[in-house]
């Protein structure tokens, strides 16, 4: 237990935040503004202070609080974090401060409504990481709909009211399986506590049932192939900062979900129906990447990426079982899941550099279309040269943090089955040829219109927002030690869990 509750602060902190900045009111926005901006880098150095007390030796779960929440159910206000959520919490921080600094001049319509949604996004987002009661995982796995809800439907574009729609149906409707899920675990064990849950003896038929009830609610919040169509329209009619937050950190939801719920609570299940999620995951890699090479618009096909690099982070994780439970590689069982950790914080660094890119782009010509744009190099070649380290960071090129992740899973998948590893690489041609061509057709050749010929270069605001970004995806592409050794007792102890059966 620790004597002050840092993880408290870190969730509760911006939502008194949005307090402050909804009292600032519409005729404020440039109070409201600075509020935001205030509470964000004070979470955010509190969460670096939070890595630091972190202790990265022993295993388990530090810095817990636990208070009585809900005694008739046997249920607590119960947080923790691990080498995992550590590394997570860091990313949503850090993002939080970009995505505010991005909107200062774009919002200017109840600046003080936007800033404060993302605040509590921010709050939210954190308290899912910190959550180590199943019931309060649920609140906080729920409650982030809330302000995603209104920043697509208030703030979006000319479909915005069908974007916003279709996100929430999905997303509750996935939700739904998981509280059956959810309840039935009460029925079993009588308790709401993970710990608990991790070492109570499901039988395998149970397992099953639970397998596809989870497996359907972080399904559609990764989102995983079928469930995925919702995506690409709340990411073209979301706000920039809507679609950078979404990318860059609410996908990750999903595949913290497996981490601390499929993985070690149904084992057995988990191993017998790997191959599905397996599959899924190649045909996310592969299919879904040449959705996106036929993709006019930019936000489209960035959706479409990140679909197809997510599908990296849930082959990591139950590639495991090949590794673990049949071929007994207990060390490329753990580089498999740190692969799959290494890709998710990777891709919310670059995705959200991409979006905010198409953002920047968005705010002087008015359009996504490819087709409009053309010969950036000449007229922003700042922007360029930042455009391009992010293209190329999204096709996985060495030395830059999408490289990292992804060689990590192929390799374990190449030792559980070379057929396996063979598909997954096929995907960084792919990825190569949607990207390279996106650049080509943006930043080379000449701009089809005075308009697009005649674009501004960043300022200074964009061009900070833009080299933050820059600096993480390469200082993770150089040196990704410090970011594996954080979550390696972590990992260890997960891939544990999984190689001890419950029936």
């Amino acid at each position: 237990m620790t004597t002050w509750p840092i993880l408290s602060v870190l969730i509760w902190l911006p939502c008194l935040g949005a307090i402050l900045v909804l009292l600032a009111g519409n005729a404020r926005p440039r109070l409201a503004r600075w509020l935001s901006l205030a509470f964000t880098v004070i979470t955010f150095a509190i969460s670096l202070w939070m890595l630091f007390q972190y202790h990265e030796g022993p295993g388990g779960f530090q810095m817990q609080e636990k208070l009585r929440w809900i005694p008739g159910i046997n249920t607590s206000y119960h947080l923790g974090v691990d080498g995992i959520a550590v590394a997570l919490i860091v990313l949503t921080a850090f993002v939080s401060i970009l995505v505010v600094a991005g909107a200062w001049e774009v919002i200017k319509d109840r600046v003080h409504q936007y800033m404060a949604a993302m605040l509590v996004l921010d709050g939210l987002l954190i308290g899912v990481f910190c959550a180590m009661d199943a019931l309060l995982f649920y609140l906080f796995f729920e409650a982030i709909l809330i302000p995603m809800f209104f920043l697509i439907g208030a703030w979006g574009g000319p479909r915005r009211v069908y974007a916003t729609l279709k996100f929430f149906i999905y997303t509750f409707f996935g939700s739904i399986f998981y509280l059956i899920g959810l309840l039935y675990m009460y029925h079993r064990a009588g308790t709401f506590d993970l710990p608990t849950l991790w070492n109570f003896p499901f039988t395998m038929q149970e397992q099953s049932w639970l397998f596809f009830s989870f497996l359907i609610a972080f399904a559609v919040k990764t989102p995983m192939v079928p469930v995925h169509t919702w995506l690409p329209d709340a990411h073209v009619e979301a706000p920039t900062g809507g679609s950078v937050i979404l990318a860059a950190i609410m996908l990750k939801v999903g595949t913290y979900g497996f981490i601390r719920f499929s993985l070690p609570i149904l084992p057995d299940a988990s191993q017998h129906f790997a191959w599905l999620i397996i599959v899924l995951s190649l045909i996310a890699i592969i299919y879904i990447g040449y959705v996106a090479l036929v993709q006019p618009d930019m936000k489209k096909l960035v959706a479409y990426s990140s679909i197809a690099h997510m599908g990296f982070v849930t082959l990591g994780m139950f590639i495991v079982y090949m590794l673990a439970r049949q071929l007994h590689d207990i060390q490329m069982a753990q580089l498999g899941v740190q692969g799959a950790v290494v890709q998710m914080i990777s891709h919310g660094f670059v995705s959200g550099a991409l979006f905010t890119c198409i953002g920047v782009m968005y705010d002087r010509l008015h359009t996504r279309e490819i087709s409009a744009y053309g010969g950036l190099a000449k007229v922003m070649p700042w922007f360029a040269a930042f455009w391009v380290l992010f293209a190329m960071a999204n096709t996985g090129l060495p030395g830059t943090s999408g490289f990292v992740g992804e060689f990590m899973v192929i390799l374990s998948s190449f030792t559980a089955n070379p057929w396996i590893a063979l598909f997954a690489a096929y995907s960084l041609i792919i990825g190569a040829g949607y990207t390279l061509w996106l650049i080509k057709r943006i930043v080379w050749g000449t701009a089809p219109t005075q308009k697009a010929a005649s674009m501004p270069e960043i300022n200074t605001r964009e061009g900070l927002v833009l080299g933050a970004f820059a600096v993480a995806v390469l200082a993770m592409g150089v040196w990704p030690w410090p970011l594996m050794h954080l979550m390696d007792s972590s990992v260890a102890q997960l891939v544990t869990h999984l190689m001890t059966s419950k029936v």
